[in-house]
């Protein structure tokens, strides 16, 4: 019968798992640590500055309502037409 050959490898098997269980105890003393460059610090921080910062420019668009309520506000048709051609393109 193959028994006996079962027996044996789930004995090889048996004494592997005590050997890594032990080299995990061993191993469970040690702490991980981290650090963080400077280049990571200073990319956190222009991070959040642009997080924080508006999406809308007021300045434009106060000067584009002055514009538009004076009637002087003009829209170049040829640079418009460019403009949507190469987003649809």
């Amino acid at each position: 019968m193959r028994i006996d050959a079962y027996n044996q490898i789930a004995q090889v098997y048996g004494v592997q798992k005590v050997s890594k269980t032990q080299k995990a105890q061993s191993t469970s003393r040690l702490r991980d640590q981290v650090s963080i460059s400077q280049a990571g610090r200073d990319y956190q921080v222009a991070k959040n500055a642009v997080s924080e910062a508006s999406d809308i420019r007021e300045d434009k668009v106060a000067q584009l309502k002055s514009q538009i309520g004076a009637g002087t506000y003009s829209v170049e048709v040829g640079s418009f037409a460019s403009k949507l051609l190469e987003k649809y393109q």
